[in-house]
């Protein structure tokens, strides 16, 4: 068995592997769904990551300081996952979250216009209504 330390103070008991979001799911249905990440030993992470030791832990959503940081990463992958669907061949470069916001760079022939755009706006919106999980590979 592994123990879990929780902001609280109160300590969780699991058969090891468990994830952040068995945790979460086991705190609350309301915390499984408002999840966003997980912080173990004050480390951000993946909800799926195994978690196979004594830690501290925190449930990490939108309410968290650091959260909109998180989302504004999680956006630009999204956007670069529309200009490659919309644009096949279309390189993503570099994209990271900023201060006000995120941005991405692309490598293509042609330059995008402004309806391009509204075109891969819409796009984003259509990729996160397949409500897809985000998974970190490495």
């Amino acid at each position: 068995m592994i123990k879990l330390s929780l902001l609280d103070e109160s300590v969780r008991e699991y058969e090891a592997p468990v994830t952040g979001a068995d945790v979460a799911a086991d705190i609350g249905p309301g915390l499984a769904k408002a999840a966003l990440a997980v912080r173990i030993n004050g480390e951000m992470m993946d909800l799926s990551r195994a978690i196979e030791a004594d830690c501290d832990i925190s449930i990490v959503t939108a309410k968290d300081e650091d959260a909109l940081d998180l989302l504004r990463h999680d956006a630009a992958h999204v956007m670069a996952q529309a200009v490659q669907e919309l644009f096949p061949g279309t390189q993503v470069t570099i994209g990271p979250s900023i201060e006000n916001g995120y941005y991405y760079d692309f490598a293509r022939e042609e330059p995008f216009s402004t309806d391009d755009f509204e075109t891969i706006e819409k796009k984003m919106a259509e990729i996160v209504d397949r409500d897809l999980k985000f998974i970190r590979e490495v």
